[in-house]
Parts: structure tokens; sequence; C-alpha cells
């Protein structure tokens, strides 16, 4: 039986996660069964990973934050990094953070591999025996 994967792409910056999504998807093999879920930014990735942990054995968390004027930046990244992260633990489910977070649009850009290394991540855990 295929494993399941849910890819969760965080829309906010369209442009930034399709670069990240295409790395990701041509990172996985074709023996694993895969989901796409858009979701409008980053913050509301952790809540569809929990809404969804009973139907997936892995997740792949993919996103931008870019740096603003305001603290909105560093409240955003640490609050989804920790909830992901918390979310994997007591699951017991990888969760590849395939969020970037960067000072401006061209590191953005120049970071879309970002999805292939979350997604190969979630690869090593779930074939370790």
């Amino acid at each position: 039986m295929k494993k399941k994967i849910l890819i969760i792409c965080a829309n906010y910056y369209k442009d930034i996660n399709n670069g990240l999504l295409s790395y990701a998807l041509k990172s996985i093999p074709k023996n694993f069964n895969l989901k796409i879920v858009n979701v409008p930014g980053v913050f509301e990735i952790p809540v569809t990973i929990s809404k969804n942990l009973n139907k997936f054995e892995a997740f792949i968390a993919l996103g931008c934050v870019i740096k603003g004027q305001t603290p909105h930046f560093d409240f955003i990244s640490k609050a989804t990094t920790d909830a992901i992260m918390n979310l994997s633990v007591i699951s017991k489910k990888p969760v590849g953070n395939g969020i970037i977070t960067c000072l401006n649009m061209k590191q953005a850009r120049a970071r879309k591999k970002k999805g292939a290394e979350a997604a190969k991540a979630i690869l090593s855990v779930l074939t370790q025996k």
C-alpha cells in the first residue's frame, strides 16, 4: 500500500510557493500517494496538519515569510515553526519544514530548492527501520 503524504502550500507568495512545490514534487518517488492542499498563509499550516493527522503518514509544509517593517515576521515564523515541530513530535509523524523565512524577495527566490529538502527529510524518516 502506498504511503500517503499531505503537502500544505501557503499561497501568500504564490510564485515562491510554486517553486517550492515544484522542487518538492520532483523529489518524491512515484510510489507515494500525494495530496496537495492550499492555505492562505503559513499560519494556517499547523491547523491543516492537525486536522489531517490520522489520514496521512507524513506532511510537507511549504510557504514563505518575508520580513517587513514590524515584528509580525518574528511572531509568525516562531509560532508556525514551534507548532509544526510539536505536531511532528506528538504524532510521531514526519513534517518537512519547507517554510522559508527571508529578509527580502531576492532571498526567497534563491531558496525555492528548500521544497526538495523538506521532501527528502520526510522520506528519510519514513524509510527508517
